[in-house]
Parts: C-alpha cells; structure tokens; sequence
C-alpha cells in the first residue's frame, strides 16, 4: 500500500458521509477572489505531497516550500526572530487641511504609542499642483495634508526628528519631489541623511495599473525612479525608495492573486531598469519594500504574504543574479482593506479591521496601518483613529499572536492555498510577459481591462446576494444614528495660498529660477535629477514650478481606453 493508500481509503468513507449531509443554502463556499473552497483539506493537497511524508522526503519539501524563518524561500517570515525580537511598526495612515494641524494629529498619535509616521497627501499634491493652483480649488487639504514646497514640509515634522521616527508618504507621480522635500527637511533639523529613516511608495506602475495618480508617461517616470535608487545608494542608504504596491490594485477590484502578481511583476520591473542604469543588483534591492492591501478573506490573506516572499526570494536569486540574502528578503508594509468598509453600520468596522490586521501578522508585516472605522465617510476623527491603533496594540500585547513564528504553518488548508497563489502568480507572469511586458500592458489597457473583470463580477455577486456584506445586503438595520465625522472646509485653502504668497515674496526669485533652469538642464541631458532638484527644494522652490519644468521634457501621459 502506498504511503497515502490509509488514507485515501479513510476520506473516500469520510466523502460517502459528507455528500449526504444538507450544506447551508446562504452560502457559496468561495474566497472573495472567486476561488473554490473544498470542504477538507489533507496532506494529499500539498503540491508534493510532503505534508505527511515521513523521512526525508517530507524534510527534503519541507525545506524546498517553507524552510525556516530568514532564510531561502522565507516563507515562513523574512527575518529568523521576527515579532519576538521587534514588533510590527505600528502606523496610522494621517494627513488632512494644513502641515500645521497634521503636525497636532502626528504629535497626538505619537503620544499615544504609534511607532511610525504614514502621510496621506491632498489630491493637489499627489498630482503635483501647488494649493493655490485654480486646479486644486476645492480639494485642497481635504483628502490629505497640503505640501506645496519645502515650507510646508518643515512645518509638518516641526518637533519630529527625522533621524527616529521613521516616515512612510504615500506619494507617487511627485514621489521624487516630496523626497526632496523630506531630505532637506531633515538637513534643516541637523539629521545626516544616512541616518534619515522611511519609505517613499514611488510605484508609479501601479498607478497606470489601478490608482490613476501619474504625471509624466510610463519610460521617463521609470527613468526618474531608476535616479532615485542610484542617488540613494550612497547618499541615503537607510531610506526605502520605492514601497511596490498591491494595495491600490486590489482596492480596484483584482483579485489576491492578481494583486500578487502584477506587484511582484511590477517589483521585477523595478529591477530590470536598475539593472539597465548599470547599479549592481545587490546595491539597491535591499532598499526595495512592498504593501499589500488585506481584505476580508482570512487565509487567503495570509497565504498571499507567504507565497509572496517566496516567489520574491527565487527570482531574485535565479533570474536576476542577487546574492545578498537582503535583496532576496521581501520586507512589507500592510493596510486593512478601505475597500471592505461599509457606511452602512460603520462600528462593523472595527471588526473587520480587527481579523484584517490579525491576518497581516499572522502573514509576518514588517508594518501595519489599520484603518480607523469612520474612513469611508470621511478622513478619520481623533478618536476613531485612536481606537485603529488600539486595534493594533491588543493585537500585539494581549492575543499571544506575535509570540510564535508563522503559527500556521503546516495547515493543509494554508499551505494548499500557499502554493495555489503561488502557482496563479506565475501563469499570470507568463501571460504579462506573453504580451510584451509591463509597460506595453499599460499602454494597451491590459491590466485596467483585468481589474475591471474583477471588481465587475465581486460587484455582481454583492447585487445579486451570493456574496454577503453584513449590513449592506443582509443584516440591515431600519434607522442608523448618525456618526459624528470629521469636516474639512475650506479654511486650508485660504491659509495655503497665503503661505504659497508670503513664501513667494520672501524667496530669491532669481536663485530660484537659476535653479530650475539647472534641474530643466539635467533632464533634457539624461542625467540624474537628485542633485540639481535638492537644490532648487533648498531655494524653495514649490511643487508646481518643478512639476511643470520636468513636464516641458518629458510630458503627460494619456490614459488608453480599455473598454
């Protein structure tokens, strides 16, 4: 008899008894990606079988798929001790009106025991418009702090050293400028830019991919970014340049496994055009992190993170030549899911929050952002993003979750959907590359036509009631009490574009204009960015000057109709 025969022989019973039993008719058994659920899994369902093998054949999978925690395939975490050395950093996403009332919130949450700074940017800012812009009318400060120069930056870290709170800004067309901004922000409060810690998102794919917030056309932002990785080897090497973004993709409607692998393909992309500059991969893969969105799907959610530092470890090994185990770590950062919030009943959203964030470390993040439940109304009130990162804190220090390394490993159930993630994300790579690549899907509208599907059929099983969200379409309550949220008027505005005049009147026009010509000069030369533009940000220089310098070179880009 083989090693399975008992086995198989014991489920073939277990089955004639299964069918008989009446299922629950409220119920398709999917994850929310669409994928069959079986009702049991067994060792028969890992890929190799090695899930009950004995000897060495069992230790031999066991080493191949999961390993152990820091080392190839990292699997099972991507450094040895994990949350028993160092916790998750612990961050809420924050930014709303002005640098000055932004800078309270961050004080006020940095009080309370945030470990980690996240800023959320104004819709000016994040597609590169100053406040007093007659293109920002209306949204400024309302989506996010306005930052339109070097000013407003210094402002927003008033009293905040740079050197020991470590800083995420989601920005992404700008990215370059706003890491200018917080460079030499940090130089004004003495900080050496070694020693300036954070994460730009800078993933400029998935914004053509998902998100919609570019400037310049797909060839010279990855041009720009290649600039960003090569300047910050030497000059900034504790500061992650670029956090690779599946967030933005799922929150479009993809699927896990599409959001798996169209960041991961992003990420290879990353690699290939710093490896086209010439730039040693080992010399700034390191500096390379990710953030993935965590949606409802409990396990599916952890298997995303585990398949994903896996096939993250083996190409960069075998495909792209890395041999500094840094480079092969794939480090994260973690949202729960804007998407899964509902209006409706938002005090459920503190649970779902809740299992997403316990989700994101039983996954193993490096950095978790728990959304507060009010933030489908509006930007959160001081008290429902206390209770986010409360959230987060009685996760770490009361659950026992943290105390032990991948905890569920082993389960038939998670390794199975482990190597199904992991297998879909490869055919999907074959298929990118089928069609000539990231950038060509792009401009062909492959990947918006993808995530549209998607987002399509999840919106069809929500109407048609297959798919049930608690308090939306079923559990429904007749009369709901209003939820006190915060308002934004128009007060920012004003301020900004007094401010934007003051700083005008006060600056060396002359420099400043010196200074842009230079940085206008080393784009039409193909040269690095960084030098030239740091030190126009040092003569203050606002976001909109540089943005329209460097869109006179490389232009706009024009979205492809997919559909």
């Amino acid at each position: 008899m083989s090693k399975h025969g008992a086995l198989s022989d014991q489920l073939e019973l277990w089955e004639a008894v299964y069918r008989q039993s009446p299922l629950r008719d409220d119920t398709i058994f999917r994850s929310i990606s669409g994928r069959e659920i079986k009702p049991l899994y067994t060792p028969l369902d890992v890929l190799d079988g090695g899930g009950g093998a004995d000897g060495a054949d069992g230790a031999r999978g066991y080493l191949e798929r999961l390993g152990a925690p820091g080392e190839f395939p990292f699997t099972r975490g991507p450094y040895h001790s994990m949350y028993r050395t160092k916790l998750w950093t612990m961050r809420l996403f924050s930014g709303f009106a002005t640098a000055h009332e932004t800078n309270e919130r961050y004080k006020y949450l940095l009080e309370r025991g945030q470990t980690g700074l996240s800023v959320a940017f104004d819709f000016p800012t994040l597609m590169g418009y100053d406040s007093d812009d007659r293109r920002s009318e209306g949204e400024v400060g309302k989506c996010g702090v306005a930052i339109s120069s070097l000013a407003d930056m210094e402002t927003l870290f008033d009293g905040i050293p740079l050197d020991k709170v470590s800083v995420s800004m989601t920005i992404n067309g700008p990215a370059l400028m706003l890491y200018a901004f917080l460079l030499v922000t940090a130089e004004k409060q003495g900080v050496p830019l070694d020693r300036v810690r954070g994460t730009i998102q800078n993933d400029i794919l998935k914004e053509y991919q998902a998100q919609h917030a570019w400037i310049f056309p797909p060839e010279p932002a990855l041009k720009i970014i290649a600039d960003i990785f090569e300047w910050s080897a030497d000059e900034a090497p504790r500061f992650n340049t670029i956090s690779i973004s599946g967030y933005h993709i799922r929150e479009a409607g993809a699927t896990a496994s599409q959001e798996l692998a169209y960041t991961l393909k992003n990420g290879f992309t990353y690699v290939e055009r710093g490896i086209e500059r010439g730039l040693d991969v080992d010399s700034f893969a390191p500096r390379l992190s990710f953030f993935w969105d965590v949606h409802n799907d409990f396990f599916e959610e952890i298997a995303k993170f585990r398949a994903g530092r896996r096939i993250w470890a083996r190409h960069m090994r075998d495909v792209y030549g890395a041999r500094n185990p840094r480079s092969l770590r794939l480090r994260t950062h973690a949202q729960t899911a804007g998407v899964s919030l509902t209006a409706q009943q938002p005090q459920n959203n503190i649970v779902r929050v809740a299992y997403q964030a316990m989700a994101a470390v039983l996954g193993g993040t490096q950095s978790l952002h728990t959304n507060a439940m009010d933030e489908t109304l509006a930007l959160p009130t001081e008290e429902a993003a206390k209770i986010a990162l409360r959230t987060q804190q009685i996760l770490a220090y009361e659950t026992g979750v943290p105390h032990t390394i991948d905890p569920l490993a082993g389960s038939y159930y998670l390794e199975s959907l482990t190597d199904e993630l992991e297998a879909e994300a490869e055919e999907i790579f074959r298929e990118i590359d089928d069609i000539g690549g990231v950038v060509y899907g792009i401009e062909s509208g492959y990947f918006q036509a993808q995530i549209a599907a998607s987002a399509r059929r999840f919106q069809d099983e929500v109407e048609q009631g297959t798919q049930t969200i608690v308090g939306v379409n079923r559990f429904q309550d007749a009369e709901e009490p209003p939820l006190e949220i915060l308002r934004i008027g128009e007060e920012a505005a004003a301020i900004q574009e007094a401010r934007l005049a003051e700083l005008r009147g006060r600056r060396d026009s002359e420099d400043v204009h010196r200074r842009l010509e230079a940085l206008g000069m080393a784009a039409r030369a193909d040269d690095n960015l960084l030098p030239p533009l740091l030190d126009a940000v040092r003569a203050y220089a606002t976001l909109g000057e540089i943005r329209i310098v460097l869109e006179k070179v490389y232009g706009r880009f024009k979205e492809p109709v997919a559909f």
